[in-house]
């Protein structure tokens, strides 16, 4: 992969334009036959189907929705690539705290990645708990979620990342920090 393909910032190029995301991510990935498509209303990626590539749909115009679905296929092995999703479910808000405690399982990774893609970036991260009707302890649980992602994420720094997530890395910094490395956050600087 040649990361420096990806174009630089330019004047005529928003910064943080998702659609200017998935121009260089698709050039970039090109041999992993997938694609970044922006604008869905529901984040999802669809398995390549009949010769054509996967598709990592995230939600709308959201820059970040991009950078955390794009976390998630960083982290999927070939077998989960195969499936719609990764093979993965999902419950929708309310979910109990068992169905919540599974989540916190499977999202301490990717969003370890997305908070990576975000430093690359030069953009603040948010940390997702997505179950808004949690209850009372909703907000203790964001805290002690923060603190298991920011672990995540200075082991990944201090022991590597996947490789599909450095060449993720490796191009946001071309465009958006002109190649400058990452530097270990403090996990105060993650937004609740």
């Amino acid at each position: 992969m040649l990361f420096e393909r990806a174009p630089l910032q330019t004047s005529k190029t928003p910064v943080h334009c998702v659609q200017h995301l998935a121009e260089c991510f698709n050039q970039a990935f090109a041999e992993y036959h997938t694609i970044l498509k922006p604008g869905a209303d529901e984040p999802f990626y669809q398995a390549s189907q009949d010769g054509n590539p996967a598709t990592i749909f995230s939600t709308h115009d959201y820059f970040s929705s991009a950078l955390h679905e794009i976390a998630h296929w960083c982290i999927a092995g070939e077998k989960r690539r195969k499936l719609n999703d990764y093979g993965y479910w999902y419950e929708p808000d309310g979910r109990s705290l068992q169905q919540q405690a599974l989540f916190f399982e499977v999202e301490a990774k990717p969003q370890a990645l997305e908070w990576a893609f975000s430093l690359a970036a030069g953009i603040p991260f948010r940390i997702s708990v997505d179950n808004l009707d949690g209850g009372v302890e909703a907000r203790h649980d964001a805290e002690n979620f923060r603190d298991r992602v920011h672990q995540q994420l200075v082991a990944y720094i201090s022991l590597g990342f996947p490789l599909r997530a450095l060449g993720m890395i490796q191009m946001l910094s071309c465009m958006y920090r002109n190649h400058q490395p990452i530097q270990t956050p403090h996990k105060s600087t993650c937004l609740l």
